[in-house]
């Protein structure tokens, strides 16, 4: 009886560890579920005291213009983003026709693209989700976002760009270290065969940053404009044994 129950022990301690195991990697990617904002606008200012609520936390987040905004930890699995101008105090009465968004399961780290949309009475804004999974954009490339109806297209530092109205590209590492690096850029108008120039300027890389870059229509302006934002994220420290 007593050789009998050591291997059954040994097989329920194994069981144990593995579920475990299992908990703490799900908690870990809870952990790591991420959401950075960022408020894209040619012209205007923000709306102040939004709330973001993802089914299960509700909290006031920043709307920043210039930059990505700090690191929000949002819900695991299937979520619906939604913004308020009020705080949710009642997950089942919550105010009908609120700006949303899905996000699946699979996006661990999403940037949440905000722009203005007066028409929503609920909160002035439209919501846009990106996939920004570390193994799509790795740190020192580059995701360009072509927000107008125009194609974009010229040369950043080594790579080539061509990115087309409305749609999204990746470019490898524009250089090799912190230096800066050649950009010229030319874009073409629906309907016009004309090449017009964009911009020539030279821009600092750095290698540690995955860099964000939108095409924006300014108002009625003929040049469209580019905005760019650096996503940098200090590592986890590792734990190191007593």
């Amino acid at each position: 009886m007593k050789n009998i129950r050591i291997p059954f022990l040994r097989a329920l301690m194994a069981v144990s560890v593995a579920l475990l195991a299992g908990q703490a990697a799900g908690q870990q990617a809870q952990q790591m579920r991420t959401c950075r904002i960022l408020y894209l606008s040619s012209s205007g200012v923000a709306p102040k005291g939004l709330h973001l609520f993802d089914g299960v936390t509700s909290r006031e987040v920043d709307l920043p213009r210039m930059n990505l905004s700090k690191v929000y930890k949002i819900a695991p699995g299937p979520v619906i983003l939604r913004m308020f101008s009020e705080p949710v105090t009642d997950p089942k009465a919550l105010p009908a026709g609120a700006p949303s968004v899905k996000v699946p399961a699979s996006a661990e780290h999403i940037y949440l693209l905000v722009t203005g949309d007066r028409s929503n009475a609920v909160a002035p804004v439209k919501l846009v989700v990106v996939d920004a999974d570390y193994k799509q954009l790795a740190s020192g490339q580059m995701l360009w976002f072509n927000m107008t109806k125009k194609t974009v297209a010229g040369k950043i530092g080594s790579s080539t760009l061509r990115v087309k109205p409305g749609a999204r590209a990746v470019l490898k590492e524009p250089a090799r270290g912190r230096e800066s690096y050649p950009v010229e850029l030319y874009f073409r108008i629906p309907g016009d065969d004309f090449t017009h120039p964009l911009c020539e300027t030279r821009w600092r890389h750095d290698p540690r940053s995955r860099a964000l870059a939108f095409i924006m229509q300014d108002g009625n302006r003929r040049v469209p404009r580019i905005f760019t934002y650096s996503d940098f994220r200090q590592p986890a420290k590792e734990k190191q044994d007593p």
